[in-house]
Formats: structure tokens, C-alpha cells, sequence
């Protein structure tokens, strides 16, 4: 059988568990499309803005996409077909349950954020727990995703007086357009623009790879290469064990804890409670196949694993592919992509920052000057840190990433809990996750480096202890949790803000 049929099979999968399983996972949340959304009864202006629903999808697309759904499965695809498996089975019952659950879920609670949900759920203790672990992620994302279209810009204008520091310095200063400007007057605009820019790209990648004479899957180990056996195999040029590592390796495309410190942005504009399944699982089946498109093509494309580690930064990757591909029009997508979509990644990142240091502190976003004040200071923070090696700012930002998912679907599960027996939807992917980012502390050069056996035992106990904890904390949970929060005047809606 040609190995083609194992990629279709994959997309294939990801579209049945749309129409699936997240329709199943919407019942189980029970919808009530009467409900009247924050967009409406909260509406400023600002952030709380209405918007239709197929502008919602390509701008929440765009904030959990960006270059996450490349670059990871680009990295991912160094461990072989088994990255396939994970996207597949990652985006269908992990990471799109865990966007869906919890955007629905912050619309109940008038679109707060991340850590004002744990407070309502867990209590405060674990509301600053979250809140400080959610602000660090956000600005590494930031900072993560400035230094390779800084990098690329300073390449193209060499001999000129933009340099690296100076493209950061530009990217920064958009940054606070997109931070502080009302939504309807800036993302909402050219996001949707973007949105279709990832799409392109990677229907222009997949087409390429259909349409050209390439052996998919093989790394070039011979014509009769099977399969399942390439896919069993150790693939990672440096011996890297697959689990945990490739499960954290591959967060967007999969699972991203990322991707609920947006959801609320787009909580606050939804019209109606229907939307939330295209707009949220959705985006996240199509972030899956897109990481499909792309871990495709890192294991088509290059004749070895130590051919594609080989070639470095996955922004690189990025560019040759789509100058091999797409001819003379590769250059220019190359360049959009390697540049634009990693800014629309860390600018979406700032603004959540914002509106979580605002929801902490109950301070008005209605007026600039109360924007500004949040915002200078973490742009400030953002620019220290975009000294730090890239490298050493990816693994770090890879942990805590998937670490903030595993919390996130904790919430999930426990909000489920309280109007319904199937958690177990959220539950047992949180379970999963539990085991993932403790094994990787435990196994990861900048964790504990203990020995992988180990490693993997910690996780699995961990994962266990999480699991025995929820199910005894259940009868408070299905006591004690509001199942939505009610804005009934506009004294009350000014305390909120």
C-alpha cells in the first residue's frame, strides 16, 4: 500500500472527529443557543465586541495558530510517523476538547480569563498559582516569536541600517498597536487576511507534495521499507525517547495550553453559544491538519532525520520548503509565513496578558491610558528577555505550554463535573497530560535529568495521584461550582470590568 494512504487516513480521521467527537463534547457541555453572550450584554467597544461567526474562526484561528502548527511538527517530525498519531489523537481528544470546553466555559463566566476561572473553580491560592504561570508563558511566546522574523527582516535589508535589534525594536512597536487598539479597529481587520495566509500556505505545501514524485514517510530507507516498521523505529538523530518529549515538542497541532489564554478574547465576541463548536474545536482540527501538512512534509522532503535536524532553525525549513514546492511564488510565502505569522502569535499574546493583569486587578480597559499602563511594562520585560538564547527560550516555553494545558483541562473536568457524569472527556486527557509534563521534568535537560525509567515511573504516579484527587474532590465540585455568571445591570458589569 503506498504510504500516501497513510496521510489521507490521518486527515480523514481529523474531519470525522470534528463531526464526531465534537459533537458528542457539545451535547456533554449542553449548549443553550437562547443564551445571551457577553458580546451582547457586556458590549464596550473594546474587547467585548460582536463579531460573525466565520470572522471569529479566522481570527481565533490565527491567534492559536501562527507558526505554532509549523514549527513544532517541523521539530515533532525529527521522532517519524508516530508524530502523525499524536497530531490525530492529540487534536480530536485532547486539544480540541480542551479549547472548546474551556471558551464555552469562560463565555459562561462573561469571558474572563485563565486564572479568574480558577479562582471561581479552584479557589485563589491556585488563581495566583495560574495567573503568574499563565503571564510567564505569554511573554515567552512573545518574546519566542520575535527573534525569527527579526532575524530573517535584518537578512533581507543587510547593508542597511536594520539590523536585528532594530527589527525587534518595529515588531515591539506593533505589538502595541495590536495590544492596546479595540479589537474591530486592528485584529479584526487584518487577522481574518493571515488566517487565510496559513491556509494557503499549507493547502500550496500539501499540493506540492501530492502533485511531485516523493516517497512520504520513508526518510528514504528503501523502497521496501514497511510502514509500521519505519513507524516502531527510533527515528531522533540524538536517540531522544518519543514519550514524553515529541508529546511536548508538539503542542499547537495537538494540545496547547496556549490556547486558552485566547480563548477568551474570542469568548467576548461570539453571538451566539452555536458558534462555539466551529469556532473553537473547529480551529483546533484545522491547526491539526495543518501540523499534518507540515510534520508531512519534514519527513518527506529530507532524506534522514539528520538531514532535516541538519538544517538548523525551523524557519529555515520552512523557506526551502516552500521554495521547492511552490516555485516563484515559494519565495514570498516563505517570507510571509517566517515572518508575519510568528508576530501574529506574540501580539495576541500581550493583549491576553493585558486582560489578565486587568481582570486580577479589576481595572478598566475602556480608556488607552489604563492599556497603556499594563501593557509598557510587559513589553519592557518582553524586550529583556529577547536576549536569552532562543533555544534555551523554546524548551522552556514547550513545558510550561503543555503544563498550562494539563491545568486547563483540570478546570474542564470539573466543570463538567457539576452538571454532568462525563467528565471523563476532560478527565482522562488531563490524566494523560499529567503524566507528559511530569516525566519530561523530570527527563529533560533543563529539568531534573533523571534516569528515563524513572522519569516515566514519576509521571505515571503523578498522573495517578491528580486522578485520585479529582474523583475524592468530586461531590464539592458538583456542589459548589456557579454554572455561569450573570451580568444583570450595569453597576454590576462596571464591577466586572
Amino acid at each position: 500500500m503506498p504510504h500516501i494512504v497513510y496521510f489521507f487516513l490521518a486527515l480523514s480521521l481529523l474531519v470525522l472527529g470534528y463531526i464526531v467527537y465534537g459533537k458528542i463534547v457539545e451535547k456533554i457541555f449542553r449548549i443553550d443557543a437562547r443564551r445571551v453572550t457577553p458580546a451582547l450584554s457586556m458590549a464596550d467597544g473594546v474587547d467585548y465586541v460582536p463579531l460573525s461567526t466565520p470572522k471569529v474562526f479566522l481570527i481565533h484561528f490565527l491567534n492559536i495558530a501562527g507558526i505554532g502548527p509549523v514549527f513544532g511538527p517541523i521539530l515533532g517530525a525529527l521522532y517519524g510517523p508516530k508524530a502523525l498519531l499524536w497530531i490525530v489523537l492529540g487534536s480530536i481528544f485532547a486539544g480540541g476538547v480542551h479549547d472548546y470546553l474551556f471558551a464555552m466555559i469562560t463565555t459562561r463566566y462573561c469571558g474572563r480569563s485563565l486564572p479568574e476561572v480558577v479562582e471561581i473553580i479552584f479557589g485563589k491560592v491556585f488563581k495566583v498559582l495560574v495567573c503568574v504561570f499563565t503571564l510567564l508563558l505569554l511573554v515567552l511566546v512573545g518574546v519566542v516569536f520575535v527573534n525569527t522574523p527579526a532575524a530573517l527582516l535584518a537578512k533581507m535589508t543587510e547593508g542597511s541600517l536594520m539590523n536585528v535589534k532594530v527589527w525587534i525594536l518595529v515588531i515591539f512597536l506593533y505589538y502595541v498597536c495590536a495590544t492596546v487598539l479595540p479589537i474591530n479597529k486592528f485584529i479584526s481587520w487584518i487577522y481574518p487576511l493571515f488566517g487565510l495566509l496559513v491556509l494557503v500556505m499549507a493547502l500550496g505545501v500539501m499540493g506540492g507534495m501530492l502533485s511531485g514524485d516523493y516517497n512520504f514517510y520513508q526518510w528514504r530507507v528503501g523502497e521496501e521499507a514497511d510502514f509500521l516498521s519505519v513507524f516502531f523505529s527510533d527515528q531522533h538523530p540524538r536517540n531522544l525517547p518519543a514519550w514524553p518529549l515529541m508529546c511536548v515538542t508538539i503542542a499547537c497541532g495537538a494540545v496547547s495550553g496556549f490556547h486558552a489564554t485566547q480563548s477568551p478574547l474570542m469568548a467576548r465576541c461570539i453571538t451566539n453559544e452555536k458558534a462555539g463548536r466551529p469556532v473553537f474545536y473547529g480551529a483546533m482540527i484545522a491547526e491539526g491538519a495543518i501540523a499534518l501538512i507540515w510534520a508531512t512534509a519534514g519527513m518527506t522532503l529530507y532524506e534522514s532525520p539528520v538531514a532535516l535536524a541538519a538544517v538548523g532553525n525551523p524557519g529555515l525549513v520552512v523557506d526551502q520548503v516552500c521554495r521547492m514546492l511552490l516555485g516563484p511564488m515559494g519565495g514570498l510565502f516563505a517570507v510571509a509565513g517566517v515572518v508575519m505569522l510568528p508576530i501574529t502569535s506574540g501580539d495576541t499574546a500581550f493583549r491576553a496578558a493585558r486582560l489578565i493583569i486587568a481582570d486580577a486587578f479589576k481595572v478598566p480597559q475602556k480608556f488607552i491610558e489604563s492599556r497603556l499602563a499594563i501593557s509598557i511594562p510587559l513589553f519592557i520585560v518582553g524586550g529583556i528577555l529577547t536576549q536569552v538564547d532562543f533555544h534555551v527560550l523554546w524548551r522552556y516555553f514547550a513545558w510550561s505550554n503543555q503544563t498550562l494545558a494539563m491545568l486547563t483541562l483540570w478546570v474542564s473536568a470539573a466543570y463538567i463535573a457539576r452538571s454532568s457524569r462525563l467528565h471523563w472527556i476532560a478527565t482522562l486527557p488531563a490524566t494523560y497530560m499529567t503524566a507528559v509534563v511530569t516525566s519530561y521534568l523530570c527527563v529533560a535537560p533543563e529539568g531534573f535529568q533523571m534516569a528515563y525509567p524513572f522519569a516515566v515511573i514519576m509521571g505515571c504516579v503523578a498522573a495517578a495521584l491528580a486522578l485520585v484527587f479529582f474523583l475524592f474532590k468530586l461531590p464539592a465540585f458538583r456542589r459548589d461550582i456557579p454554572l455561569e455568571i450573570v451580568v444583570s445591570s450595569q453597576q454590576n458589569q462596571d464591577e466586572l470590568l
